[in-house]
């Protein structure tokens, strides 16, 4: 092992050590109702949650995935997506920036030596943060990268630049995806603060804004050998890395769609009027708003099921990983995404529908989760997920093996 594997962050106190399941969702909760209380004035004013990513680390949350055998709680998939659910319907924004995080866990897993899973999973037990530098801006589509990577001495040295560079201002390590000089993808963990990393709190999206998905500048960085974890090799062989991503994607829709259903319940009972024509006292006794209600709950309901499936077909795959086992994952988790972008979009249209002109006020900010049920569903487009699980079912043709399945 490279001696100079050894960064370690002295920032914060080392993170708790989570006991069960319930212990880390009861943990996500606590959080969830401190993060909610200042969470419209953060995306109203973009206030970076800082603070909040801190107590996110200390937590222990940020640990749930580490293998039992490095020292982790290895929580199932289908908690992995509510806990992220639970931290989104609280903001959208703190649930997305673990996101990359946990999917670099799971690279990590899947695809890193033994001395980098004890190391890098330790420093996440001790509350490390890993943020992403991926996505490209100029590129024929988004998965095609310009940024190198190339030998120099014992180690490398990594040129380009990233958009979309979500966590990485709130990340002790910048993971980079870059090309070796073979034309494969790697992923490389590099300090924060590591000379030639420049990041810019440029991102400007009218959703989603305080995730810190701005651009990070690589001009000649250095990265140790023992650091760079063969990304290609992930997608070369049935893996879970993507289903892994793509069921924290769908958790974190889905708990934007449950903040407006709250929002909606909330402001129909306590001060929407009912409509001229319905006969009733309260908005909330007019029959075709209950009906509505009644629509997005079962859909909500139906959504939190979908995923609850997926993610146990996940953790089969991580277990039994064969090509059936990954493709039965891949298959359920791109149902579970699809149907709770549409949850998110549908429930966040009706707040408004159903609160009416009154809850469009700026002060109110309650658009906040429209913006960011739209923002964060164009991640990756889900009708091609209806068209891989029709290919699949109709054609017999195996999903793509990607990170966006």
């Amino acid at each position: 092992m490279n001696a100079q594997l050894h960064h370690i962050n002295t920032k914060q106190p080392e993170a708790a050590l989570l006991e069960s399941e319930q212990h880390a969702l009861a943990v996500a909760q606590e959080l969830a109702a401190r993060f909610a209380v200042t969470a419209s004035e953060r995306d109203s004013e973009r206030l970076l949650p800082f603070d909040e990513m801190d107590a996110l680390s200390r937590s222990g949350l940020l640990a749930i995935t580490v293998p039992e055998e490095y020292g982790g709680l290895d929580v199932s998939n289908a908690t992995l997506a509510e806990i992220t659910a639970i931290l989104a319907q609280a903001d959208g924004s703190i649930g997305q920036i673990p996101q990359n995080h946990f999917y670099i866990l799971e690279a990590l897993r899947i695809d890193g030596s033994e001395d980098q899973k004890r190391y890098f999973f330790g420093r996440a037990l001790a509350g490390d943060r890993f943020g992403n530098a991926l996505s490209e801006r100029g590129t024929k589509t988004v998965g095609h990268y310009n940024t190198r990577i190339n030998s120099d001495g014992p180690g490398y040295r990594i040129n380009g630049r990233k958009f979309y560079s979500t966590g990485v201002l709130f990340a002790d390590w910048v993971t980079v995806f870059a090309l070796d000089e073979a034309d494969k993808l790697v992923m490389a963990f590099v300090p924060q603060g590591t000379e030639g990393v420049e990041i810019i709190d440029d991102w400007d999206g009218f959703g989603q804004r305080t995730t810190g998905s701005g651009t990070t500048v690589l001009n000649n960085v250095y990265v140790n050998a023992d650091h760079v974890v063969p990304h290609h090799k992930g997608f070369e062989r049935a893996t879970t890395i993507g289903s892994v991503g793509q069921i924290i994607h769908a958790g974190i829709d889905l708990g934007i769609a449950r903040a407006a259903f709250a929002e909606t319940l909330d402001f129909v009972k306590t001060r929407a009027r009912p409509w001229t024509d319905s006969g009733v006292e309260r908005a909330s006794d007019d029959p075709l708003t209950i009906a509505k209600v009644g629509q997005i709950a079962i859909r909500l309901e139906a959504a939190t099921a979908t995923i609850e499936r997926a993610g146990r077909k996940v953790d089969a795959a991580q277990v039994e990983t064969t090509e059936k086992r990954v493709v039965e994952a891949t298959l359920a988790v791109a149902a579970a995404k699809v149907l709770t972008t549409e949850i998110a979009i549908e429930a966040t249209n009706t707040l408004f529908e159903l609160a009416g002109t009154a809850s469009v006020k700026l002060d109110l900010n309650l658009d906040r989760h429209w913006r960011n049920a739209r923002t964060h569903t164009l991640h990756d487009p889900v009708r091609w997920k209806y068209h891989v699980v029709g290919n699949y079912h109709l054609n017999d043709v195996i999903p793509p093996k990607n990170g966006a399945l």
